[in-house]
């Protein structure tokens, strides 16, 4: 284990000094920064479109003139109702007591008006005004946008740094057994050992930039004011997002090392790497396809199926509600999975690492002892 963990803090000290790193990694912090940052900038100002039923229109341009206000009227409360469920109004004031919404009412408007209707009738009255009562009328779907839009986003960084992580994994094992390093070092620590620590460091390396692009991503989120937006439990989502990578990167990564100790030369990592390379992009596009579709039956029958689940169930948890006997037998799936991955990589590596020369055929590296 001491050799396993030499090997890993190798690979990070010599990864996280290099101008390549610390450069990539303050781009990825400006740009996760920038595109936080693109609605408040280029979002407009806000607008509601309003609806009464036997109620005045409340002066709230007076409170807000920022925002603009859109006014209609509805002849009874059931016209009133299915117009805010068809979307064609924000809210509607009732009887100026009550505000009928499609699920919880935009935070703004609902102290806009609750402000404005008090001002309004303690004006007119000069007593007491009780406050508008909020109904919804339709399913809670405040948060649907913005669960569509982070399960997206997640597809794209997870296919992205798992794909990033996987050939830096390739290429690092191919430098040392071309340059015949690799030698050097298996005199002093076993195959597993320089397996596990090549992946584990570059592991580290995957999750600090992953951590970096949580971190940013939620801290610009919340200075620009569009962390009101984001659905509930975003820290816990980050936490499980973390465990997912890792257990997709370990698959993946251990496949990759496994095979690129087939070839020799760096020119011949993207042959050998073209059938993982053809999986990992089969899960990104199930994976993509699921965000949009996060409760149907494909996307729940395959987020039990590794490598699929990987990227399948935190997106399924980003974009819905996932019941947590579900996500953690999914868990344990895929954790099987990593395990038989891992004693299949360290077996073709131990056999193959040390033979230079041509490439080698899996079939061959299997059979021989």
């Amino acid at each position: 284990m001491n050799g396993l963990l030499l090997v890993a803090r190798r690979e990070i000290t010599t990864q996280i000094r290099t101008k390549a790193f610390v450069i990539g990694l303050l781009v990825t912090a400006v740009l996760v920064a920038v595109v936080s940052f693109l609605p408040t900038v280029i979002g407009g100002g806000d607008s509601y479109t309003i609806g009464t039923v036997n109620s005045q229109q409340l002066p709230l341009h007076t409170a807000a003139p920022e925002v603009d206000f859109e006014w209609r009227k509805f002849a009874d409360e059931a016209a009133a109702k299915q117009a805010v469920l068809n979307g064609d109004v924000d809210a509607v004031l009732v009887n100026g007591t009550k505000v009928f919404t499609d699920g919880e009412i935009d935070s703004q408007l609902e102290v806009l008006l609750q402000s404005v209707n008090r001002e309004f009738k303690l004006g007119a009255a000069g007593v007491a005004i009780p406050r508008l009562e909020m109904q919804s009328v339709g399913a809670d779907t405040r948060y649907e946008g913005a669960r569509q839009a982070v399960a997206t986003l997640l597809v794209f960084v997870l296919f992205m740094l798992i794909m990033g992580q996987v050939v830096a994994v390739a290429m690092g094992v191919v430098e040392e057994k071309g340059s015949r390093i690799v030698e050097i070092l298996l005199s002093s620590v076993r195959p597993w050992q320089l397996l596990g620590g090549k992946i584990l460091g570059l592991g580290v390396l995957g999750l600090i930039n992953l951590f970096t692009i949580a971190v940013v991503g939620l801290a610009t989120a919340a200075a620009s004011g569009s962390a009101a937006d984001l659905p509930p439990g975003m820290p816990a989502l980050v936490l499980a997002v973390l465990v997912w990578f890792v257990l997709g990167y370990a698959f993946f990564a251990t496949l990759s090392a496994a095979m690129a100790s087939l070839v020799s030369r760096q020119e011949e990592v993207s042959t050998v790497l073209t059938p993982l390379t053809m999986m990992i992009m089969a899960t990104y596009f199930v994976a993509f396809y699921v965000s949009n579709e996060p409760t149907g039956t494909l996307a729940t029958v395959v987020s039990y199926i590794p490598p699929f689940s990987s990227m399948i169930m935190p997106v399924r948890m980003a974009a819905s509600e996932v019941p947590f006997w579900q996500v953690g037998l999914s868990m344990l799936v895929m954790l099987a999975a990593v395990v038989a991955v891992l004693s299949f990589g360290a077996k073709v590596y131990e056999r193959a690492v040390l033979r230079t020369g041509a490439r080698l055929k899996l079939g061959d590296v299997l059979r021989s002892r």
